[in-house]
């Protein structure tokens, strides 16, 4: 079994496209939607307790058509405040297009 190194998520004030890229590591299977296993293992990247709970309340918050997976801007901008909210993430240029 391979282990991959993701890069982690930089410390303090991040802007959208750090965010954006960072998540955009763990899109395993490169459709350019992020599914609840997919923000799960994000999420383990950052030693939080209870990612599996913490992704599926993310992927429910963000995912605006019930696919499943965050896709698209309008949901990609609700998983940021999602992040914002819940996991203490601060985002900085977080503008009105983005709630």
């Amino acid at each position: 079994m391979a282990f991959r190194r993701y890069r982690a998520l930089p410390q303090g004030e991040v802007t959208v496209e750090e965010f954006r890229a960072w998540l955009g590591q763990f899109d395993a299977d490169g459709d350019g939607r992020i599914s609840r296993d997919e923000l799960q293992r994000a999420l383990r990247s950052l030693n939080l307790w209870f990612a599996w709970w913490k992704a599926r309340a993310g992927v429910r918050a963000a995912d605006a058509n019930r696919d499943g997976a965050v896709a698209g801007d309008d949901e990609v901008a609700r998983l940021f405040a999602f992040a914002q909210r819940h996991l203490n993430v601060k985002i900085a240029e977080l503008g009105a297009s983005y709630y």
